[in-house]
């Protein structure tokens, strides 16, 4: 069924509290990965807000949705969304890469509650995603896993090998998302190694897939919705047009954004944002 009025103000709403936490995790501890933590925070509030509704009590069952950040430096957006669904006060939120942290800076399955697996290493994740997918097919069961990997992340040549096997094996429970965000560490995808066009290969690789702009709830929305409904034995892929910084118009703007360490100037700003959002909140309530 498509989003009620209601239910697209909510998931908005967790989306905006998903990127208010994690900008004033990374502007506490004064430097971190911004630009592909942001791009990907109204895709986990559809995930958590909507498709896997995941709290403490549902992430200790077995027969459940999982969930893959397999471009872990994204993990702050993601420790947000945990922070919002319980799992987890605001101290431990900001206790990011501190001495001692249950949370660093890329997820840790045995570290932070709510992970379902260590990523970071850049391919490793969308590989476990794919055994994980294979595991509950095994099994008949009627759960999936939802998994989302960067566009730099897939000059690996292990998450092609990944999708391979996935296509191979008809997982249709499997669901990716391609956060194109069209930068990574040292510059554009396109000056370090032209992607080309996604959809249309992994397409080729043997997946279904739908191409979305990746600040658009309704379309990710849909798009899932769509993929599960079509009865298709293929793994599905969602490819999101996606911004760097996304939802915030200076890092939008900003050439290097993918890991920053603040000035002054830029501290400034970001705390900016947070207000700024947060006035919006407010002005909802």
């Amino acid at each position: 069924m498509p989003l009620s009025e209601l239910e697209l103000q909510e998931i908005k709403n967790f989306a905006r509290d998903i990127r208010i936490n994690t900008l004033e995790t990374l502007n506490q501890l004064g430097f971190g990965h911004y630009g592909g933590s942001l791009s990907i925070v109204e895709t986990l509030a559809v995930l958590y807000g909507k498709l896997m509704p995941m709290t403490p009590e549902i992430f200790a069952q077995k027969e459940r949705d999982y969930f893959v950040l397999s471009k872990g430096h994204a993990g702050p957006a993601l420790y947000s969304t945990l922070h919002l669904q319980g799992f987890f006060d605001k101290d431990f939120l900001h206790s990011l890469n501190k001495n001692g942290t249950r949370l660093p800076s890329h997820p840790d399955r045995n570290l932070t509650p709510g992970v379902d697996m260590t990523t970071g290493s850049l391919g490793q994740g969308i590989s476990v995603a794919t055994g994980i997918a294979y595991g509950q097919s095994i099994d008949n069961s009627p759960y999936y896993t939802y998994a989302i990997v960067g566009d730099g992340e897939l000059n690996e040549g292990q998450c092609w090998e990944a999708f391979q096997f996935a296509a191979h094996q008809k997982l249709s429970n499997l669901i990716v998302f391609i956060d194109d965000n069209k930068k990574q560490l040292d510059g554009t995808t396109a000056q370090i190694c032209q992607t080309q066009d996604f959809l249309e290969k992994m397409q080729a690789f043997g997946f279904d897939g739908l191409r979305v702009k990746g600040d658009d709830i309704v379309a990710i929305y849909d798009a899932v919705l769509s993929l599960q409904n079509a009865g298709s034995a293929k793994p599905k892929v969602i490819v999101l047009d996606t911004i760097k910084g996304q939802g915030v118009p200076f890092l939008e703007t900003m050439e290097a954004n993918h890991h920053l360490r603040l000035d002054a100037e830029m501290r400034q700003k970001l705390e900016e944002a947070v207000e700024l959002l947060k006035a919006e909140k407010e002005e909802l309530l």
